[in-house]
């Protein structure tokens, strides 16, 4: 039997390298005892193969592409025996690389159902976490703090979400099992605390109590679902749930009393009040440099983009280019932070520059379309492809960029930015790699879209793409325009 003891509940990591090195030696799962460090106690001394005995082999460990990303949620379940468990369904796996698709057997619907939990445990957290306002920080950057109690060990796991959604607040969330903490720029985390570790009292609860009575509606309540929603175990953490008994118990008079009043006609007052309230930006027809393009591109109205997005992105790099690259559109991350290709995509694009020998601060990077679409998805925002009107609605920006950093040559990556360039639809793959000249003046070449070898299922292709891209890269900065 070889004991393995882990110092992380949750460190997918962590457990992964101890399976990887258990399955490099064979070592079957009725011959295994994990532990973690809540079950730090006194271990068999008599072990019939010391665990430090096993060294390290070049093993190859194969998995399907879904079991990483479910295994590295189910690890924080509560359930002791996950450890086990998730280690007997890899090593399955090895013989049997299908075995996922067994819906029936025991092992999978145990890991669909931890799955299921603490996918809803992470949903109960990003929807029922109160932050009170405790004081003010450098900067007069307000600073809050929130207590919750999960069912499962999740708080590594949601952290980045409060990140995303409250980005210029600091912030900590303290739990039973571990304290999550935001500055502004970087994300931590400590042991777990108490709620008694959060002050009691908030201004802001009265806020949160007013906005949950204006948004109540009598006519729609439905208790059984509201429970279900919101499970009376969140409530003492909630200020707004001290009014539901009597909301519930004048549910029936309040509806009544709507229906008899009818319609409320709206104030005469409205219509001319909202004509004047948004008056259409003044845009000039000329800039004298980048900053006052940015300074006007926050008053764009041009399509309902802006509705929807925290705010458009402007280009970033030098004043003057002989190179300028243009992507699609703003991602999630981009949307938040205000700076193009900062995210997964933009990450992988510094690292396909610096291998083709380019120097990102020396590029001038943009996109065809300036804010972020995207379609609302429980608590994500999924990538929308812009149509052409979204397009032709942001060219104008595009235009003005090119006229001031006067690039000779324009990389466009992906299909949209192609066709908010050469102002038609193209076939990627027809024209990838050819200099095109442009109405603009430089010459253009189009590449793939480096979210595009992101999202390819395979590897090996998707490192054929990238070494095309890279490729595509070089040659588009060593181009030089012909003599006339």
């Amino acid at each position: 039997m070889i004991s393995v003891t882990l110092r992380s509940e949750t460190d997918y990591s962590e457990w992964r390298a101890a399976a990887r090195r258990l399955l490099q030696h064979g070592v079957p799962p009725e011959q295994t005892d994990w532990r973690g460090p809540r079950e730090m106690t006194s271990f068999l001394d008599d072990l019939q193969k010391p665990w430090g005995s096993l060294s390290d082999t070049n093993t190859n460990t194969v998995v399907p592409r879904a079991f990483p990303e479910l295994a590295e949620r189910v690890l924080c379940h509560t359930d002791p025996e996950r450890f086990a468990k998730l280690y007997r369904i890899l090593f399955r796996l090895q013989s049997d690389p299908l075995f996922l698709n067994d819906s029936p057997h025991d092992d999978i619907l145990w890991l669909h159902e931890c799955d299921h939990a603490i996918r809803r445990d992470r949903h109960k957290m990003h929807a029922f976490v109160r932050f009170k306002k405790v004081g003010e920080g450098r900067f007069k950057r307000e600073q809050f703090a929130a207590w919750f109690e999960p069912t499962h060990y999740i708080t590594r796991l949601t952290a980045p979400f409060f990140t995303r959604r409250f980005p210029n607040m600091d912030w900590v969330i303290i739990t039973p099992h571990c304290s999550a903490r935001w500055n502004g720029q970087i994300l931590t985390f400590d042991a777990g605390g108490k709620k008694s570790d959060v002050p009691t009292d908030d201004a802001l609860e009265e806020h949160w109590k007013t906005y949950f009575q204006s948004i109540f509606n009598p006519a729609r309540l439905k208790v059984g679902a509201m429970l279900s929603e919101m499970p009376k175990k969140y409530w003492k953490n909630m200020p707004e749930t001290a009014l539901i008994p009597d909301l519930v118990a004048s549910a029936k008079v309040r509806q009544n009393t709507m229906e008899t009043h009818g319609v409320t006609a709206p104030n005469p007052l409205a219509s001319r009040l909202r004509s004047n309230q948004y008056p259409p930006p003044q845009i000039p027809d000329t800039f004298e440099d980048l900053s006052e393009i940015s300074d006007v591109l926050t008053l764009c109205k041009n399509c309902d983009l802006y509705k929807s997005a925290s705010q458009p992105v402007m280009g970033e790099g030098p004043d003057m280019s002989r190179l300028l690259i243009v992507g699609e559109q703003p991602g999630d991350k981009e949307d938040i932070v205000g700076r193009p290709f900062v995210g997964p995509a933009g990450q992988l694009l510094n690292d396909c520059l610096k291998q083709a020998g380019l120097i990102r601060s020396e590029i001038y990077l943009t996109n065809a379309v300036k804010h972020f679409k995207f379609v609302p998805k429980r608590t994500a925002r999924i990538h929308s492809t812009p149509g052409s009107v979204e397009i032709k609605a942001c060219n104008m920006w595009l235009q003005k960029e090119i006229a001031l950093v006067k690039p000779e040559v324009i990389i466009a990556l992906g299909a949209t930015a192609a066709q908010a360039i050469l102002g038609k639809a193209v076939t990627l793959e027809k024209i990838r790699g050819c200099p095109l000249p442009t109405k603009y003046g430089p010459t253009i070449f189009v590449t793939y879209h480096p979210s595009y070898m992101l999202r390819l299922p395979n590897t090996n292709q998707a490192m054929e793409i990238q070494k095309t891209f890279i490729e595509d890269l070089c040659q588009a900065a060593l181009y030089q325009k012909p003599e006339k």
